[in-house]
């Protein structure tokens, strides 16, 4: 497997993992603690999220296929960019295991 592959899976993982605590954040500010303020960066965090969540799923879905995982992992993967946090835990996970795997597209199979 290509770096490029797992190394735009981890941004992707980073940045939708961000935002779905941002958007977390925003919601129990907004709903639970009645803060008229925080209903314009909800909706603006809410789509971003949305649309880079498609990234993820085409980026995971990518790197799971190449990684010849079976169905049930690679739907936890693709899951992990809608519960807060479990982004960040599964991207360490995946990239621990992945890691050995990656080529490096000049050289060959890079050595840890």
């Amino acid at each position: 497997m290509k770096k490029s592959v797992l190394t735009r899976y981890r941004v992707m993982a980073y940045v939708t993992g961000v935002l779905l605590v941002l958007l977390t954040i925003g919601v129990i500010a907004k709903y639970l603690l009645d803060m008229d303020g925080a209903a314009g960066p909800t909706r603006v965090v809410a789509i971003a999220h949305g649309w880079l969540y498609v990234l993820y799923l085409v980026f995971a879905f990518d790197m799971g296929s190449k990684a010849r995982w079976p169905f049930g992992k690679l739907a936890w993967v693709l899951i992990a960019g809608t519960i807060p946090g479990a982004a960040f835990v599964v991207e360490r996970k995946v990239s621990r295991e992945l890691e050995p795997l990656v080529t490096d597209e000049a050289t060959g199979p890079v050595r840890a």
